[in-house]
């Protein structure tokens, strides 16, 4: 069967499609625009480049010129439908470039036309003048200069949107970085929270990489000089950790490289100088090293105003309290005290100097160790600083640790602040079979009886009679005639040759075992010493202390010959001058049985401490000459 109609159909087909197909523009539109005409060397403006209805063959050339540096570059299409009066359909493809530029010196400076190729025509833009100013010329963007100013924006509607890349972080209050001219794409970057301050108050440095471009590692930072600053670590990053930042409206990635808390130490303008860092960007074999210089900084520092309390160090500058923890106030005499003064607050924390205990006489006060404690919160240094003292009281009684004062400055309030302890009353009480202090050799009544005593007295029963009873025999032989004369002469010099002789063996042979004895005690005492090393790194301080005691003590016994536990120290000072022992050694002596004495009374000491007592009680017992 033959088909008909089927050529009509296909035709009118066409005809109605095109009747109601959209109405291309005529003619390509294609022009330039900047936000702004007037502006200053250190700011930027936007270049838009709008093509509207070009074929896709089409081929843009952007503008270029020496007097201006591209800061970034983008590119955006859209399709606008309009309909109008019941016509056809308007179809419209806009493409837009747009190019954050900087110029790079000041005058009346032009942008030059823009280039389109297509379907073998070039189309070109008007050239854009602007007006450049040194600096920044400041202002709002103005409208657009060249171009329709009646195109719908396709884009308007995203200039208001929060920027997706924005930074919240309002803790360190970084001002804004300027992009350097020559290295753009990366860039090292330092900055202050504040810069403007007291002597002792916390200014935080930060310091950044701003990169466009992927980074694999870097190799080496130089921090700046800070002199006029006491420093703390605050943050210190191991691994490149990047966020979002914009700067100018072009978005980097911000690495934090160092964190620091600087504390001033004078008044004055102080300088910051910058930082270096070596960079390498890429992977693998791509990777490309670069040498990156940061900006110089300057702090404005106030001395602190006036009415100051008398001797307050510069460094009291925060937000201070200050306590006192005390292990007992009710103590039998010769048990130990520990008191513990503790400063806690906000500010330089390791520079800082509680006030020193002080006492009666009664209670004798050691030199006490200290130890610190950061908590940095929020890019702040805070934390507590302890200082422990041994208290030994000396008598029984009653007896009141008085308050301690603390002056400060509050920068947050400018005033000034005073921080305080209440006092404490401490009560030593005889021990179980003690005495309260230490008695005197005789009372006076004592003395007295001594001298009245008696002397040389008869027993009772008086002098007895004297008795004698002769017995009378007759004359025998004398004496010498006898045979047992020459023995009984010879015996006692052979008697005493004997007992000398054995007195000289009996003298070698003590001062042999004596030599020997104190050898092994001196050996037994360096073994103990031994022990000691074993016990310097472990928990338990007092017996490291007790094992180091023994040691020493048997030693000085083996070399002098006498016992000398139960010597006072000044006592011992005595003995050995008077053994000849040198000044240095009886110096190091006594610091090895003062420091053991402190040891075990005081709860432990730090583990320097702990070899610097094993070092001086070696040196003791090497090459004694005494």
């Amino acid at each position: 069967m033959r088909r008909t109609g089927s050529g009509r159909t296909a035709l009118l087909a066409v005809l109605a499609l095109l009747a109601t197909a959209p109405a291309w523009a005529a003619d390509i539109e294609f022009y330039q625009t900047v936000d702004r005409t007037e502006v200053g060397t250190n700011d930027t403006f936007k270049l838009t480049v709008v093509v509207v209805d070009a074929p896709s063959n089409a081929q843009v050339r952007l503008p270029e010129s020496n007097d201006f540096e591209v800061l970034s570059s983008s590119r955006g299409s859209q399709r606008s439908i309009s309909l109008s009066g019941g016509g056809p359909a308007v179809i419209q493809d806009i493409t837009r470039h747009e190019l954050l530029m900087r110029p790079l010196r000041a005058g009346r400076l032009t942008i030059p036309p823009a280039t389109l190729t297509a379907g073998g025509r070039t189309y070109r833009t008007d050239a854009v003048q602007l007006t450049v100013r040194e600096g920044h010329a400041g202002g709002a963007p103005q409208a657009q200069q060249g171009g329709r100013p009646n195109l719908p924006d396709p884009f308007r509607n995203f200039r208001n949107m929060p920027d997706p890349f924005g930074d919240d972080d309002s803790d360190l209050n970084d001002d804004e970085p300027v992009i350097p001219r020559g290295d753009s794409d990366l860039f090292l970057r330092a900055s202050l929270d504040r810069d403007d301050l007291y002597v002792g108050e916390q200014a935080t440095l930060s310091l950044y990489i701003y990169s466009r471009v992927d980074l694999s590692s870097v190799d080496a930072v130089t921090m700046p000089k800070l002199e006029g600053f006491w420093t703390e670590e605050v943050e210190s990053p191991t691994q490149l950790t990047g966020e979002q930042k914009v700067v100018d409206g072009i978005p980097y990635r911000a690495y934090l490289l160092r964190r620091r808390a600087l504390f001033p130490v004078k008044s004055g303008t102080l300088l910051i100088t910058p930082a270096e860092a070596d960079i390498t960007t890429g992977f693998l074999f791509a990777g490309h090293r670069v040498h990156r210089v940061s900006n110089g900084l300057k702090v404005k520092v106030r001395p602190l105003p006036s009415g100051a309390p008398p001797n307050m160090s510069n460094a009291n500058v925060g937000a201070w309290r200050m306590s006192l923890d005390v292990s007992q106030t009710r103590v039998e005499l010769g048990q130990p005290i520990t008191v513990k003064v503790i400063l806690e607050g906000q500010g330089n924390v390791k520079n800082v100097t509680p006030p020193k205990l002080t006492g009666p006489a009664a209670l004798k006060i050691y030199e006490p160790t200290t130890t610190d404690r950061l908590t940095p919160n929020r890019n702040r240094i805070q934390g507590r600083r302890v200082v422990e003292y041994l208290v030994m009281p000396q008598r029984t009684g009653t007896f009141t640790l008085p308050e301690l004062r603390f002056p400060y400055f509050d920068p947050s309030r400018r005033q000034y602040e005073t921080a305080r302890t209440d006092p404490v009353t401490i009560t030593v009480e005889a021990g179980a079979g003690g005495v309260s202090s230490l008695p005197s050799t005789m009372t006076p009544s004592q003395v007295a009886d001594a001298a009245n005593e008696q002397k040389n007295v008869l027993t009772t029963g008086g002098l007895r009679p004297v008795r004698a009873q002769a017995h009378f025999v007759g004359p025998t032989q004398p004496v010498w005639m006898r045979p047992f004369f020459i023995a009984g002469v010879l015996a006692p010099l052979g008697l005493l040759a004997g007992v000398a002789f054995i007195g000289g063996m009996r003298g070698r042979l003590a001062t042999r075992s004596e030599a020997g004895k104190g050898r092994q005690q001196a050996k037994a005492a360096r073994k103990r010493l031994a022990e000691a090393e074993k016990l310097k790194a472990g928990a338990d301080a007092g017996a490291f202390y007790v094992e180091v005691e023994k040691a020493m003590v048997g030693f000085l016994e083996a070399q002098l010959g006498f016992p000398v536990g139960g010597l006072t120290r000044e006592a011992l000072g005595e003995k050995l001058a008077a053994a000849g022992v040198d000044a240095e050694r009886r110096a190091r002596v006594l610091f090895v049985l003062e420091a053991c004495d402190l040891g075990r009374y005081g709860g432990g000491v730090e583990p320097g401490e702990r070899r610097k007592v094993l070092a001086t009680a070696a040196a003791v017992m090497e090459g004694w000459t005494a």
